[in-house]
Formats: structure tokens, sequence, C-alpha cells
């Protein structure tokens, strides 16, 4: 194998993954703080099709990733509302929000069907060709992708290092403790959700207008199951579900490189892959004793009664 090719692989690998990486970060933090969310996929299609509505409007892809931040996060808040605020309950509102998220983007994208919303520039930094190996990799790769990484290591900073994910984390824990402490529950967790929504916004943005620049209807393509399933997979842990993005990654671009690599193995398979590792950690968690030995948060899921 060339190391062009090699090379080509890496970048295809990061990009592939940079849409889980986010959208599983995001919801890192929602279940860090005790809310389980599982309307992941929904907030990724309608920043899908914000993002590139934002694009087509404005002309600039930032004001597209803005917008689909902010479709996301009212999603999220509208789960937020509903769940923290109402009481109801967070399984079947996620999977509500996921099936709303998914027939208001396709309302809305009709409008955009065979646009294409154009190339996104690749990173151009001075001096970049002159660094080997790692410049020509860099150079396959985009400012949004590199963010990724930044943004892994800031959450891990972030929810060992500092008060604020301290706060964070006592809450997922325990929320009556939390309160007796003067901590406002549902404030953090409403800030956490919105946050989530906001990640998983870009994530589903990063698809219509990077990975592939046009608007096409669900084409999440489940990938919003697969940043739930990869949360579990990471134990919680936002460096481990860097890690474990980059993997799923690796599987999506093993499936289109499967033959010129000489593997002979079904690509239906290999399409497979994700979808089955997603259902069997979705059924562990189900299982209240693994999420006790993956040190899930003890109050995941759980309704936060706040005193009168």
């Amino acid at each position: 194998m060339s190391l062009d090719l090699l090379l080509g692989i890496l970048a295809g690998v990061l990009v592939a993954a940079t849409p889980l990486v986010f959208a599983g970060l995001g919801e890192v933090v929602v279940e860090k703080s005790g809310v389980l969310n599982l309307g992941v996929e929904g907030m990724m299609v309608m920043g899908a099709v914000a993002g590139f509505a934002g694009k087509m409007a404005t002309g600039s892809s930032m004001l597209g990733f803005l917008a689909a931040m902010l479709a996301g996060a009212l999603m999220a808040l509208l789960f937020g509302v509903l769940t923290q605020v109402l009481l109801s309950n967070q399984v079947a509102t996620g999977l509500a929000l996921t099936l709303f998220g998914l027939g208001l983007s396709a309302l809305i994208g009709q409008a955009y069907s065979g646009q294409s919303a154009g190339k996104f520039p690749r990173l151009d930094v001075i001096g970049l060709d002159a660094v080997p190996v790692l410049g020509s990799l860099l150079r396959g790769l985009d400012i949004i992708a590199i963010l990724a990484v930044g943004l892994a290591f800031a959450l891990h900073h972030m929810l060992t290092r500092t008060r604020a994910g301290l706060v964070l984390r006592s809450i997922g824990e325990n929320h009556d403790a939390a309160h007796a402490l003067g901590l406002k529950v549902v404030a953090v967790r409403l800030a956490a959700i919105a946050f989530g929504g906001a990640m998983a916004g870009i994530g589903g943005a990063y698809l219509s207008l990077v990975q592939t620049p046009f608007w096409q209807e669900k084409m999440t393509a489940g990938r919003g199951w697969i940043a739930l399933a990869l949360v579990v997979f990471a134990a919680w842990r936002p460096l481990r579900a860097l890690a474990g993005a980059y993997l799923f990654g690796g599987i999506t671009i093993l499936q289109l490189h499967s033959q010129a690599l000489g593997v002979r193995i079904d690509a239906q398979i290999l399409a497979m892959l994700p979808y089955l590792a997603t259902i069997a950690v979705l059924v562990v968690m189900s299982r209240d004793q693994w999420r006790l030995k993956m040190n899930a948060p003890a109050s995941l899921g759980r309704v936060f009664y706040a005193p009168r």
C-alpha cells in the first residue's frame, strides 16, 4: 500500500468520524448530568437541514454551522422542558424527538433537494507541506475535524479539573444530594441538554456541508444511535469517545476501501457492523448491573422531583 493511499484512508476515517465525535461528546455531557436523551438522531438531522439552509441563504458555511447549533439546541431544549420541567418520561420523549426531527427536517428540506452547498475548504496553513507525513494528512482535513479533537480534550479537562465539571458530575451521581447542597439541578441539566443539542447540530451540519455537501432526507442514517452507543462504549469519558468515534469511522471507511485493500468480505456485512455494535451496546446499557460496572452516572434517566 502506498503512503498516499494510506494517508487518504486515514483522512477519510477522521472525516467519517467527525459527526460522531461532536454528537457523542455532546451526549457525554448530557448523560454526565444524569439525563438520557435518545433524540440525538432527530437533533442531528435538524442540524443537517438547518446548516444547509443557513449556508444556502447566507453563502457562509460558518453561519450554516451556527444555524445548525441553534436548531440542535432548540430541539434539545424542547426535550429539556418536557423532561425536566414537565417531568415526562425521558426515553419516550427522546424517541418522540427523533421522530419529530426526522419529519420536520424532511418538510423543511423539500426546498433544497438537488442543490449543492459547494466544497468546504480544506486546511491551508503556510508551511504545512514542509511537515513530513503529518502535513500531508492535515491537508486532507478541514478545520471542523481538527476542532473536534480539541473539543474532546477540552471536555476531558472540564469534567475532571474544573468546578463546573464537578458540579455536573455530582448532579449526575445524586441529584437529591446536589440539590440539598444548593446546586441548581434543573438549570444545570437544561444547560447540559442545550450544549448536547448544539453539538449534535454541528455533527449533522458536518454531514450536509462537508462530508456530502448536499441535503438528502434522513441523511444521518442512524448516526445518532451510533453516537448514543458510543457514549456507553466510552464509559462516559470524552477521550474514549473520541477514540471510539474513530473506530466506528474506520469501520465505515473500511467498507469503502475493502476491495482496494484486497479484503474479501461482503460490503453488506461491513456496513452492518456499526449498527450491530450499537444494538449490542444498547442491550448492555439496559442491564443495571452492567451500568454499575461501567461507572454510569447513578442518576442517569431518573426523574428529579424538586421540593416546592
